[in-house]
């Protein structure tokens, strides 16, 4: 059965005891003298997936001349939030001088007429500078997707030291590209993942390649949706979309560039929509990826047929996987999200973290704020410069969750292991030497979290998480 997206959900409901005749008219009283003549505005929205070139919600000239749409049938206390475009997130409003400007809302109650003025397009670039750093380039404004016959903005990170050394790197492929690393070009924001990185390598983490795809505008749910979603009326190009990564931008990103191929160094990222894609392409390619970042995963939107994957795909190659949504974001991802890791786990994937973000939203600053904790997590072993935790055997912890000192079951210590402790974000807090290992691991001075302990004897390497209270 196929589910409906939450807040259809609710409007079904409240339309038992409601008026569904709520309407508000939007016209746009100004928009910049310079844009395009021959350009159509749009209105994208949590009621349209946000979809910035939805043709069902395509404004219309009024008999001023004035750009007009009508929002109508919903039930009185529902708000909308919403942006305007002209097709696309490149293209969407910004404010007087250029800047990001917070989603529009409107709260149904008597019918209504709002005046609008827009100031600025995104694709105007208005006064702003680029705030991409340094070592941030556009590899190619107009890349070919076979796959898709189109052509896309690809984006590319290069870690510091890159042109200095001849070292290879891991690659982090992420998705909608213009949010990534310059506040000119995003949509509500910038991840600033370039910023992140860099202060990571200043600290003496090591930092990967990052290619970030731009999404397609109108495009973005046929190419981040594996499945068509009848109540939008797209999606389904994620194969497609998939592919156009594997085939075609990664065997150009390892011939171009010094890069570590293999599937250990492999990782996909992505928000909302990139966040499902992100586990479906993991699971669909897992030669190519260990390492998957869903965040604020919309899992909703092909609510039954992306379960019924997991299962058919089952665990081939272990992947880490490293889910986050905010506290606000409501069951339709917070339930949903744990959904996904009991999928994960019953389908035989060990390294499911799922996080609730406190105070966090769908939107760029949530995902902002987690990527660090994120890449650290994901990148555990090549960003602390460690062996790769992922082929280590399991270790037994009891008592876990553990107040002050914990045993293994299943291995005992011996004067010439090595134990080592990582916390949730991948940082080695702790560090046993030969003469420091006794019959019991002393945890009373870490902080209430998840933890890796990490144990070498006699050659071989064991894993195990615990919970310190």
């Amino acid at each position: 059965m196929k589910r409906k997206p939450f807040h259809l959900i609710l409007f079904l409901v409240l339309s038992f005891n409601l008026n569904l005749s709520g309407q508000v008219t939007f016209i746009i009283d100004s928009i910049p003298d310079y844009t395009p003549p021959a350009d159509f505005l749009y209105i994208a929205g949590d009621f349209n997936g946000w979809n910035p070139g939805d043709i069902n919600h395509k404004l219309y000239k009024n008999d001023d001349g004035l750009w007009e749409t009508i929002l109508d049938g919903f039930p009185d206390g529902i708000t909308l939030e919403f942006k305007f475009t002209r097709g696309g997130w490149g293209t969407v409003e910004k404010g007087p001088g250029g800047e990001e400007i917070a989603n529009r809302s409107y709260t149904f109650g008597n019918d209504s007429t709002e005046h609008i003025i827009i100031y600025n397009w995104a694709d105007a670039g208005g006064p702003g500078e680029s705030t991409a750093a340094w070592n941030v380039s556009v590899m190619d404004e107009n890349f070919y997707m076979p796959q898709l016959d189109r052509e896309r903005r690809i984006w590319l990170y290069l870690p510091p030291g890159y042109d200095s050394t001849d070292m290879s790197y891991p690659v982090l492929y992420m998705h909608d590209g213009q949010n990534l690393f310059d506040e000119v070009t995003s949509f509500a924001g910038e991840w600033e993942v370039d910023e992140t990185l860099n202060e990571l390598a200043s600290q003496g983490y090591q930092v990967p390649i990052v290619v970030g795809i731009d999404n397609g505008g109108i495009y973005r749910i046929d190419e981040l949706t594996p499945y068509y979603n009848e109540e939008y009326e797209g999606g389904g190009q994620g194969d497609e979309y998939m592919a156009f990564v594997v085939e075609t931008l990664k065997p150009h990103i390892d011939a171009s560039y010094r890069t570590l191929p293999d599937r250990e160094n492999t990782g996909i990222i992505g928000s909302s929509l990139g966040g499902l894609i992100s586990t479906y392409g993991a699971l669909k390619y897992q030669d190519v990826f260990s390492k998957s970042g869903p965040f604020s995963p919309a899992y909703w939107i092909n609510y039954d047929s992306i379960w019924n994957f997991v299962a058919e795909a089952g665990m081939q190659d272990e992947i880490r996987f490293y889910q986050n949504t905010g506290q606000h974001e409501g069951d339709e991802y917070i339930g949903m999200m744990y959904m996904m890791e009991d999928s994960l786990k019953k389908a035989g994937f060990n390294q499911v973290a799922s996080k609730v973000i406190i105070g966090g939203q769908h939107n760029e600053q949530t995902w902002r704020d987690d990527f660090a904790e994120a890449y650290l997590w994901l990148f555990v072993s090549y960003a602390n410069n460690v062996e790769d935790i992922m082929s280590y055997k399991p270790l037994i912890i009891y008592p876990n969750p553990v107040k002050d000192r914990l045993l293994l079951k299943n291995i005992e210590l011996a004067a010439d292991d090595h134990v080592r402790i990582i916390d949730s974000s991948g940082r080695v807090v702790n560090e046993f030497t030969n003469t420091m290992i006794t019959s019991e691991i002393v945890v009373n001075n870490l902080k209430s979290g998840s933890y890796i302990l990490i144990v070498r004897k006699s050659g071989e390497l064991f894993t195990g998480r615990f919970i310190k209270l």
